[in-house]
């Protein structure tokens, strides 16, 4: 399988894309926006398979703050403006004219956005995978999720909650142990050697437009809300989540409720990442859903 890497100008920057693929078969690309921010898009080299399988040519990149991009220090540009302006960049250098689009995570919260805000053209159908529509929802619901583990890491979380300081050792265990159970778990030997790749994370991205962890939104997107929104997307939808996710079947069929053509794929033994914890089966829902919407 073909595989082209690069870096695209983006403003005073650089952008590093990966295509899995060629964009030239006139089979309708697939583009991934990963989570964070700041996760890098090397958990997205997962898709590989589903490239492999199908011709259809894949497109990741690492947004800016992560990854082989640039990483600027000034927190400033670590906003939803600066990474919307930097997607239509990437889709406009690529010929990105007609496509699929995939969000996970934040990179969901970036496709509601843009598809709601800016209205592109062009979008076959988009995949809205373990993401959300509202900041506020989205912070309820972890701590719901809170509530099941053991009351040491209550505590801990509670406390760290309290005071600001999320850097003792019995949160970081806390946090640790809520994040393998709805998240992803740690990576070993065995992992595939996509997850075991030494990588740049963006913390600086992450904790300007997010926060601390998953539970505390206090960054610049802590405001976020595109429930009501979501009424306006006609672009076909698939939400995909899974049963042990941080995006909770309350947070996916939130989203469901209010798009207008929406289906929703809740697998049964996923947390947040279902192309990881089952990947055939997500694959095949996927293939399914993609050539539907060509």
């Amino acid at each position: 399988m073909q595989i082209k890497t690069g870096m695209i100008p983006f403003q005073k920057f650089q952008t590093a894309y990966r295509v899995v693929g060629d964009l030239t078969t006139g089979m309708t690309p697939l583009l991934l926006l990963h989570g964070g921010p700041g996760s890098t898009h090397n958990y997205f080299e997962a898709f590989d398979q589903l490239a492999a399988e199908t011709g259809r040519p894949i497109v990741m990149y690492d947004q800016l703050g992560c990854g082989e991009s640039s990483l600027p220090s000034d927190p400033s540009w670590y906003r939803a403006e600066t990474w919307l302006a930097e997607l239509q960049t990437v889709r406009d250098y690529l010929g990105l004219d007609r496509m699929h689009l995939l969000g996970q995570s934040w990179g969901g919260m970036l496709a509601i956005m843009y598809v709601c805000d800016q209205r592109p053209q062009g979008i076959q159908s988009l995949i809205l995978a373990s993401t959300l529509s509202s900041a506020r929802l989205w912070a309820q619901e972890q701590h719901r999720l809170i509530a099941y583990l053991s009351p040491a890491d209550q505590a801990a979380i509670a406390t760290a909650e309290r005071t600001g300081n999320f850097t003792g050792t019995a949160y970081v265990a806390a946090n640790q142990h809520y994040m393998e159970q709805h998240a992803t778990g740690p990576v070993t030997s065995a992992s595939p050697a996509y997850l075991r790749r030494p990588k740049i994370s963006g913390s600086l991205a992450y904790q300007t437009a997010w926060g601390p962890n998953e539970y505390c939104p206090t960054g610049n997107l802590k405001a976020y809300d595109y429930t009501t929104a979501l009424a306006q997307v006609t672009v076909p939808t698939l939400v995909t989540s899974g049963t042990n996710d941080l995006c909770t079947p309350l947070v996916a069929k939130t989203m469901v409720d209010q798009l207008p053509n929406a289906e929703w794929a809740l697998f049964a033994h996923s947390r947040h990442m279902a192309f990881i914890d089952e990947q055939a089966a997500y694959f095949d829902r996927l293939k399914h859903w993609l050539a539907m919407h060509d």
